[in-house]
């Protein structure tokens, strides 16, 4: 059953260059049928993934710190009526760093939010303009000093590996981010996806990725400059103080059942993948039709589900349970993983394992998604 809410809300305050819904700005929105239409959805999975209290809410977007804060009390409201909330239930706003934005932090902190995840991404105004973002430096700072007047919890992230980033630049970069004290980063190298524009830029000449060597010291030096100031990783690109891991997020990797409700929200619950209509006038239309946003509710296999459950797991630095596993999915520890594999992999120091427990050790940790491509059984495919 799901332990975890995700919401989403499509509006942007402006159009902008890194928003899937850019053609839908705030202006002109109907509250009151958002919310209907949010907490019948709301419902509808509640009818089918409710039974435990709620140990997490992440409002994302679009520009959730944005949306109303009496939209955002409705909502809570509701979750807590039909799922209940855990004592130390995490309530996070993802929002951009951005003054408008941060001017509605005091009203959403005081309606239940209390944690914020900043999209900061630099702290280099000439950095932020290479990667398309519309605030500036000093902006985000501000931001960010407003967000920690405001919520118990803070997190934000940055990405690294840029063009031009040496070892020293990218340690100045990090240790200026850590001053700052929040208890959560999140920090990301740099990658080319297929049909972006810095895809593009690449395959024009315009732009020169670092390699593999210079991207992972990169990498070594985020491990030791964290781990040095009481913020180590335990994800590949998450790093929290104890206590502070973002626990929404460890939902998803532990491969915990979580609904998603919202235009283009993914869910995952008692086997099924759900997804709702990404568009919002279809999800408004599917939520009139059908009494949710539902596009579609795909039942997975139980090798995708196990093969889901081990490509997430090995991402968090506590490893994964195979022995869990195995009961869970009903197949036996061979079905799971390559031996041979796993044996190799820890003669070279890069796989580690202890009991029934197993995951990726610091050395491999760069090198994740190949030796995930080897441990991992054969017979295992995600569709």
């Amino acid at each position: 059953m799901a332990r975890a809410l995700y919401i989403h809300w499509p509006f942007c305050a402006k159009k902008c260059p890194y928003c899937d819904f850019n053609s839908h700005v705030r202006e002109g929105v109907d509250v009151a049928a958002w919310q209907a239409a949010l907490i019948a959805d709301m419902r509808a999975e509640a009818g089918l993934a409710g039974g435990e209290a709620l140990t997490s809410i992440f409002f994302g977007g679009g520009t959730p710190s944005l949306m109303p804060p009496a939209l955002v009390a409705a909502l809570l409201a509701e979750a807590e009526h039909l799922w209940g909330f855990d004592p130390d239930i995490e309530i996070t706003l993802e929002a951009n760093p951005s003054s408008v934005e941060a001017a509605n932090f005091a009203a959403l902190a005081s309606e239940g939010i209390n944690r914020v995840s900043l999209g900061v991404q630099s702290l280099d105004d000439a950095e932020l303009g290479f990667l398309g973002r519309l605030h500036g430096a000093d902006e985000a700072l501000a931001a960010l000093d407003t967000a920690q007047a405001h919520f118990g919890r803070v997190s934000f992230d940055l990405i690294y590996a840029l063009p031009g980033h040496t070892p020293e630049l990218w340690e100045q970069r990090l240790t200026r981010a850590l001053s700052f004290g929040t208890g959560h980063l999140s920090l990301y190298q740099l990658t080319i996806e297929p049909g972006t524009r810095f895809a593009s830029d690449v395959r024009r000449g315009r732009l020169t990725p670092l390699d593999d060597d210079a991207a992972a010291e990169l990498f070594d030096i985020t491990q030791s400059l964290t781990e040095a100031a009481g913020l180590p990783a335990y994800e590949t690109s998450n790093h929290a103080r104890a206590g502070e891991q973002s626990r929404h997020n460890l939902a998803y990797w532990r491969y915990q059942d979580y609904a998603g409700i919202g235009p283009g929200a993914h869910g995952r619950r008692l086997g099924q993948a759900t997804v709702r209509h990404k568009k919002p006038e279809n999800f408004l239309a599917a939520v009139a039709r059908q009494g949710n946003g539902i596009a579609e509710a795909r039942a997975l296999p139980v090798s995708d589900q196990a093969a889901e459950a081990l490509l997430m797991g090995l991402r968090l630095t506590e490893g994964i349970d195979l022995a869990e596993l195995s009961v869970r999915f009903g197949l036996p520890r061979e079905g799971l993983i390559d031996e041979a594999a796993l044996a190799r992999l820890r003669g070279l120091g890069m796989m580690w394992a202890q009991g029934s427990r197993m995951g990726v050790a610091p050395p491999g940790r760069p090198l994740l998604d190949a030796l995930l491509g080897e441990v991992v059984a054969d017979a295992l495919v995600v569709a």
